[in-house]
């Protein structure tokens, strides 16, 4: 027996060493495994980071590439320039060709100030229609307004007013907030629906749309608002969903024109002294045909522009009836006293005129004030 026992020992020995063999291996080719799984794990983490590198450069690229306008241009004139017209419609028709200059040329703010003395600062109440002389400057800011408001939103805002009563015959603007109702859009102007929302969420908001817009905060019913869309919607949603914004993101942020504010003004003034900017205008232009040359002109870089236009008598007959003024030059008011029609062909320019002559001089020298700062940059 003892023989046996003696037999049999290193045969179980031997077995113990050959199972280890092929378990070391074993552990081994897991080892090399591992070292793969892990590499295989840093390279995709170093994908995804380059990846979101490269996102965030594209993002950055894109959003210098669209960025938007910081500087914003005004344009004051009197209301007074809708009484050189004959008859009604030619009122409504001379406010439109106001509006279209101003919308070509990317103006922010018009200003209708008083020059008669009417004092007038509101476009609401009952007043004489166009047909009728008198209450010109809210004539005029209300058929602004009114041709400003994109389509689907008129019959909300304006209703029936005999000032707006040869409104048809008015051009339409056709700028970037008038839009299709199925036309895309990250930015778009709407109404806020008078319908309660549900707890938790925001107001509704009709955007001209197919669908309304749920908005992220409550607010008082019947009231314009600039909404910011989501940039992914579900279509299969009864709503779209976005968020308000204030009225100048869409230029800031999104590089659009935005249509024009209307602001009324008692007399030349207050569109200095009412200024809706903290800082006021940093840079006036007075426009008259005693002006130095617009040609030999160059701007500086400024945020608010003001270009002034005067009316039938220039702005000589604004300086005199304004009681606040006791200066007789006009030009001491103005950063830059321009005549931008040098060598005119006709005895006078008619203010529609002057606005188209003269934005379109200033244009180019406004690019080169801002590509200056853009290639310095």
């Amino acid at each position: 027996m003892s023989t046996d026992s003696g037999e049999k020992t290193p045969q179980s020995a031997s077995s113990q060493f050959g199972d280890q063999v092929p378990w070391k291996k074993r552990k081994a080719e897991l080892k090399e495994k591992q070292k793969e799984w892990k590499k295989a794990k840093l390279i995709k983490q170093l994908e995804k980071q380059k990846q979101r590198e490269a996102a965030e450069r594209a993002k950055q690229e894109e959003s210098q590439s669209n960025k938007g306008r910081a500087y914003t241009v005004s344009v004051a004139l009197p209301g007074s320039v809708l009484d050189n017209a004959q008859s009604p419609e030619l009122r409504t028709y001379l406010a439109g060709q106001i509006a279209r200059a101003c919308v070509v040329f990317n103006v922010d703010e018009i200003v209708v100030f008083d020059e008669l003395g009417e004092d007038v600062k509101s476009v609401e109440g009952e007043f004489k229609g166009v047909g009728k002389k008198g209450h010109a400057c809210i004539q005029l800011a209300r058929i602004l307004q009114y041709v400003e408001c994109p389509q689907y939103l008129r019959k909300w805002f304006f209703p029936m007013h005999k000032d707006l009563q040869y409104a048809g015959l008015l051009n339409p603007l056709d700028s970037p907030h008038h839009m299709r109702i199925d036309e895309e859009s990250e930015y778009r102007e709407g109404r806020v629906l008078n319908k309660p929302p549900k707890q938790g969420k925001g107001s509704l908001v009709n955007c001209g749309m197919r669908k309304d817009v749920r908005i992220d905060k409550q607010l008082q019913p019947d009231l314009r608002v600039t909404v910011k869309l989501n940039k992914t919607q579900n279509p299969e949603s009864r709503l779209y969903k976005g968020v308000v914004v204030a009225p100048h993101v869409p230029r800031t942020e999104g590089g659009l024109y935005w249509g024009y504010t209307v602001r009324l003004a008692s007399c030349l003034s207050s569109v200095f002294t009412e200024s809706p900017y903290k800082e006021g205008y940093d840079l006036t232009v007075g426009t008259s045909e005693r002006g130095s040359s617009v040609d030999q002109v160059t701007l500086s870089p400024f945020k608010h522009l003001l270009v002034v236009f005067g009316g039938l008598q220039g702005l000589e007959a604004s300086l005199e009836a304004d009681q606040n003024l006791d200066v007789t030059d006009p030009s001491i008011l103005f950063d830059l006293y321009l005549n931008t029609c040098p060598a005119q062909g006709s005895r006078t320019i008619r203010t529609e005129e002057a606005i188209l002559i003269s934005m379109a001089a200033l244009r180019q020298k406004i690019t080169a004030a801002f590509s200056d700062i853009s290639t310095s940059s």
